[in-house]
């Protein structure tokens, strides 16, 4: 691999005769197949090169405060034979390939987890989502992570449920609202705190019933209501994203998938490769609520650009999810990269949505569907609803069929 990177042989012979050469090649071809420029790699090899004569590696493993420790002293930069402290910017691409590097090598110590008092009722809690109510695992570690944010907020250190006090959870969620989040964010927020503190009544951790008194913040008439994108505008965004660029093609897909099948930010982002049967022209999906696998036809459509996408733009990579960043390391999208990108092309468009992002599309497809005469059981089969009153909320948008219910003449019945 040194070969490969560089052409002078006395180069190429100071990194071979280095320490720990076999592992930095290694590293480097393991970095090859991530897609890293060539003078990418140049850069990562010298940095492997001073790591592996200033960090410790006697030792199995190696801590994330030794490699900072290690970055901060003054260092010879090898390549360009001056002495002196690193730049920020050297330090922090050598703390970056030394963890990369001892992560691959499995030699990087894991960071304790600090343990508090209550650290053991959350993880009951979470383990009764997920046995007992058989929760998706989106929900528990959402609500579980919003927990961990009311403990972490406590003046002062608890060793007990029954320490907490309604004012602690009043003082929380007031917080946030200063903060500036939105009435139906503190209103989930509220109900995670309220499920928590249910199942603690119910384990008789505490003796006050604080589940009662968690309240969310009033929400008006339609603020519930989904909110989505015109179909028109929906439209307007597959066009103008069919573009022939390596980034419009892999957004493209993305959005075709997004606002035909309606699907959640999160379930795009795990699509994997072995979920598309090409022969039978066929969609398998997760479904996390759901917890079973709901199978779709390939629209044409949606099918060629998925396909121009895996033919022209997607890189070589051990990943087997569908969708992954454009930029080296090459890494799967998460749920949150996939709602920027609708977020960005619905931004470019000035669609006249509410909202922008990826549910934004999904609530479009909904409306649509109903608009052209499918039935709410048809609606939420397709969007993959647990509860039929998911489905339901569209009947409060569909202003179409609601004016004609208005204008029935009521006369001829009385």
């Amino acid at each position: 691999m040194f070969d490969r990177l560089f052409t002078r042989q006395a180069v190429v012979a100071r990194h071979r005769s280095a320490p720990h050469a076999t592992d930095r090649e290694r590293f480097l071809v393991h970095c090859m197949d991530e897609g890293y420029s060539r003078s990418m790699l140049r850069k990562i090899a010298w940095q492997l090169l001073v790591i592996a004569s200033t960090v410790d590696l006697r030792r199995p493993t190696v801590t994330v405060g030794e490699i900072a420790r290690a970055a901060s002293r003054p260092i010879r930069i090898i390549r360009h034979r001056h002495a002196g402290a690193s730049p920020p910017d050297t330090q922090q691409l050598f703390v970056s390939v030394a963890t990369k590097w001892l992560v691959f090598l499995g030699r990087l110590e894991p960071e304790p987890t600090i343990d508090t008092p209550l650290t053991g009722f959350v993880r009951e809690f979470e383990r009764h989502m997920r046995d007992e109510r058989g929760l998706s695992p989106i929900t528990i570690r959402t609500r579980c992570e919003r927990v961990n944010w009311f403990l972490a907020s406590l003046p002062r250190q608890r060793s007990a449920v029954h320490e907490i006090a309604v004012d602690d959870v009043d003082r929380f969620l007031a917080s946030k609202g200063a903060a500036g989040w939105s009435r139906a964010s503190l209103d989930v927020l509220a109900a995670s705190l309220r499920s928590f503190f249910q199942y603690a009544q119910g384990r008789r951790w505490c003796s006050v019933d604080i589940a009662a008194s968690v309240r969310g913040p009033r929400l008006f008439a339609q603020e519930g209501l989904p909110r989505g994108a015109s179909w028109q505008d929906v439209q307007r965004l597959l066009a103008d994203s069919s573009g022939s660029s390596a980034g419009d093609i892999r957004d493209h897909a993305i959005l075709m998938l997004l606002a035909l099948y309606g699907l959640r930010a999160g379930e795009v982002s795990v699509l994997r490769l072995d979920d598309i049967d090409w022969d039978l022209e066929r969609l398998s999906l997760n479904r996390p609520k759901q917890r079973r696998a709901q199978q779709y036809p390939w629209l044409p459509s949606v099918g060629d650009a998925v396909l121009r996408y895996l033919r022209e733009v997607r890189p070589r990579s051990a990943h087997r999810e569908l969708f992954l960043t454009m930029m080296a390391p090459h890494r799967p999208l998460s749920s949150q990269s996939v709602s920027a990108v609708a977020r960005a092309w619905m931004t470019s468009i000035d669609a006249k949505a509410p909202i922008r992002g990826a549910h934004c599309l999904r609530h479009a497809c909904a409306a649509h569907l109903l608009a052209t005469g499918f039935s709410f059981k048809q609606i939420g089969d397709h969007l993959g609803h647990r509860s039929a009153n998911s489905t339901f909320a569209y009947a409060k948008v569909d202003l179409l069929s609601l004016r004609q219910v208005a204008e029935l003449d009521m006369g001829a019945l009385l």
